[in-house]
């Protein structure tokens, strides 16, 4: 038995697939009023063909990295062709059509084929037939793009007794093609990464592969048939960047097509894993716990964003307000957005986090289309609409042409809008009327305003401050402390000393010639042992400075509310901070949240230190008593836990606040509980941006660096400028906050969250 070779190698070196990201020529063309025709199909092809110039080819002029189009079901088309196998398929919108590319090797083809129909019978649904996807074996294509080309079939599939809706068919649909993926790779078939669902739904299908956006059109046999006919055809030409292309990553995806990428990935990724044991649907059911896991390893940023969004969709959100729940507006600091829009954006903001990053992205259910722009508008947008009801967005103009008077307008999206071609209601919605639609829908500012606590409109009480400084002695000196936790001379003059005086980071040179930590002979702290990440295709770079209004440090501490809960039922309050450092002060609130909130916060303490006679085996069995400890005082109903080094001393050994939050966050994230409490670290260690923004990646929603704030208002008296330690202390947090948005810049993100 041969292995057909795959141009995805496993992850190796410097070279992982969870690293896939795309930057791509998006369009698509739709008539408003939704006509169905088999000119909108060569239309989009033909835009496909004009935007070949935003598409990638290796040495080989003939491999690309994919190009697709997403139309309607052509039903006419289907059911004539399936009559030929004396098929008869019920009526438009009673059954669905999976597009799937299968194994070349004959027995693991068959052994996927079977799978699937016994998924579908298990759903209780009918498999009516399948079809082969007649395709130009002729055309000329690149050998090594012809070795990875599937068998490509279609599944036809008729709804059961159970299913009276065309919409509860698309959710059996989604349901049957996740567990029949499940179920195939549980199968561990020498060849079954070779299988891969393109689309199976009962409105829409999807054409696409490892082709050259001139052939696509030529190599889909159905696509020249005048009976294929679509009210919309979203097309996409793909641009993957440092990474290897292939059949199943070509755009369109089931629901969008995306130029751009998602910066923010991998931690949405691990929050919707994180989310796994605490999420219910009332819409989805129990078929919700038959979807996990809902984003496979290696998948790319658009795929991932992908399987997200319907998820949205199939709980029961409208497209548009999923689209509006994962890229939404910078509405953090818009002074003028309306209360109604700013309380919906607010609202969404902790149950779910940005998917940042540049992005144009058009979405489609088959009956609605519509795109959206990121926040910063950092990819382009372009559209304009005819006197024959035809819409047409495009990355670039002039993707199809048309005479001047036949355009009755021509514009671009701008930064975060969004507009929506509603082809059963026959008309375009623009951004106001949309957003101010779905914002006005539920009371959304009276549901924030129920269960928002803002952590800095709480007044500390001088008990609460009393009893902390009572409490709360150090073990040791100023000076111990700072030696235990590896503070240098550097680290005071050059570091913390500028953020103090002036609440900026010191400037200093782009060159750092000290060795790598892992190859230094020097103790290093955990932090030095990590790097930043850069944005790969962000281009221009975000501007911190002059695009402060997009960015926002806002973040949220404590329980998650439940992500596919539409009607607001028993949300859990949340702590709302302005930004994530915390001073004396804010800490101390903290700390007796309860007296503040009536007993809907409360906090409980782990201590990350250990005796020092432990020695070297101390940390592991420290981690695995901290783990445990934080299980149960999440069951015990603590919903903040605060991972503190206070105790360190002479005696007692800190383990590195990094290590101990991810190692906490990591477990409650595996036994389902991360989502039922907030984690803030109290540490002496983190005193550098980069000590935050690593914290912040590991799972912190809030920071509290005792020791470098203790150390500037020692330090405040011999700084320039008559400073006091309140002074010097806010400029500190401050200076890191500006800090905080440089590294998110780098990194191609607006947000903290």
């Amino acid at each position: 038995m041969t292995t057909t070779p795959s141009l995805r190698p496993e992850a190796q070196g410097l070279y992982d697939p969870v690293n896939e990201h795309d930057a791509c020529g998006v369009g698509f063309v739709a008539h408003i009023k939704g006509h169905k025709s088999h000119d909108i199909v060569s239309q989009g092809l033909k835009i496909l063909e004009n935007i070949d110039h935003r598409g990638a080819v290796g040495a080989d002029p003939l491999m690309g990295d994919g190009a697709g189009i997403l139309i309607q079901i052509p039903d006419q088309f289907y059911r004539e062709e399936m009559a030929k196998q004396g098929v008869n398929l019920p009526p438009a919108g009673e059954y669905g059509v999976g597009m799937v590319f299968m194994p070349k090797e004959s027995a693991s083809r068959l052994a996927c084929e079977q799978e699937l129909e016994r998924t579908v019978r298990i759903e209780g649904q009918v498999v009516l037939g399948w079809r082969n996807v007649p395709v130009d074996a002729n055309m000329p294509m690149s050998p090594t793009v012809r070795k990875t080309e599937p068998v490509i079939r279609q599944i036809f599939i008729g709804r059961g007794r159970d299913i009276m809706t065309t919409d509860a068919l698309e959710r059996k649909l989604y349901v049957i093609r996740k567990t029949g993926s499940h179920a195939i790779q549980a199968l561990q078939l020498q060849h079954g990464k070779e299988y891969f669902v393109t689309s199976m739904s009962a409105r829409t299908v999807v054409y696409k592969g490892l082709l050259l956006a001139n052939q696509v059109g030529a190599y889909y046999e159905d696509l020249k048939d005048s009976r294929v006919v679509s009210a919309l055809a979203l097309v996409h030409q793909r641009f993957s960047t440092n990474t290897f292309p292939a059949w199943e990553l070509a755009h369109p995806y089931r629901m969008i097509a995306h130029n751009g990428e998602i910066n923010t990935v991998k931690g949405n990724v691990n929050w919707i894993n994180a989310r796994t044991g605490a999420i219910s649907s009332p819409v989805l059911g129990d078929d919700l716990q038959k979807l996990w896991p809902l984003i496979y390893p290696g998948q790319s940023d658009t795929a991932s964003f992908d399987n997200c969004l319907e998820l949205l969709v199939m709980a029961g959100y409208p497209m548009a307000h999923a689209m509006m729940m994962m890229i939404p507006e910078a509405w953090e600091q818009h002074t003028l957005m309306d209360d109604n829009r700013r309380a919906f954006y607010e609202y969404h903001a902790a149950m779910m986090e940005p998917w940042d990053g540049p992005a144009a992205i058009a979405f489609t259910d088959g009956r609605q289309i519509g795109a959206t722009l990121d926040r910063n508008g950092l990819r382009p947008a372009r559209y304009y609409v005819t006197d024959d009801d035809l819409v047409i967005m495009a990355s670039e103009a002039g993707v199809l042409t048309f005479p001047e008077n036949k355009i009755i307008k021509k514009w671009r999206l701008q930064p975060g809008k969004m507009f929506l071609i509603d082809m059963e209601q026959g008309r375009i919605i623009d951004d106001v009327e949309l957003k101010d639609a779905l914002a006005k829908a539920k009371p959304y500012k009276s549901w924030i305003e129920a269960v928002r606590i803002k952590l800095d409109e709480i007044d500390a009480s001088a008990a609460d401050l009393k009893d902390d400084a009572e409490k709360i002695r150090p073990a040791a000196s100023l000076l111990d402390r700072q030696q235990a936790f590896g503070y240098t001379q550097e680290d005071l003059k050059f570091l913390m000393a500028p953020m103090a005086s002036s609440g900026e980071e010191a400037i200093g040179s782009m060159g750092n010639d000290s060795p790598l930590a892992v190859l230094s002979n020097k103790n290093k702290p955990l932090y030095n042992y990590f790097k930043q990440l850069f944005a790969q295709v962000t281009n221009p770079p975000i501007d911190p400075i002059r695009e402060n209004m997009v960015m926002s440090l806002v973040s949220f501490v404590g329980p998650k509310p439940n992500l596919l809960d539409t009607n607001n039922i028993n949300p859990p309050m949340r702590l709302e901070v302005s930004q994530p450092i915390l001073d004396f002060d804010d800490i101390a609130k903290v700390r007796h949240i309860e007296h503040y909130t009536g007993g809907k916060f409360r906090s409980y303490e782990l201590d990350i230190c250990y005796p020092s006679v432990w020695g070297k085996d101390g940390v592991e069995a420290r981690l695995a008593s901290l783990c445990a400890e934080a299980v149960d005082a999440v069951h015990s109903g603590y919903n903040i836990l605060i991972i503190s080094d206070r105790q360190v001393a002479a005696d007692h050994v800190a383990i590195p606040a990094l290590l101990a939050t991810s190692a906490i966050h990591q477990h409650l994230v595996d036994k389902g509980l991360r989502t039922s409490t907030g984690l803030v670290v109290e540490t002496g260690s983190a005193r550098e941006t980069h000590h935050f923004a690593l914290l912040a990646g590991y799972g912190a929603e809030a920071v509290h660096p005792y020791l470098a704030m203790e150390t500037l208002v020692d330090m405040a008296k011999g700084l320039k400028g008559d400073l006091s330690a309140e002074k010097v202390v806010k400029n500190f947090i401050k200076a890191v906050g500006k800090g905080l948005q440089k590294v998110m810049s780098k990194m191609g993100i607006s947000t903290y969250m």
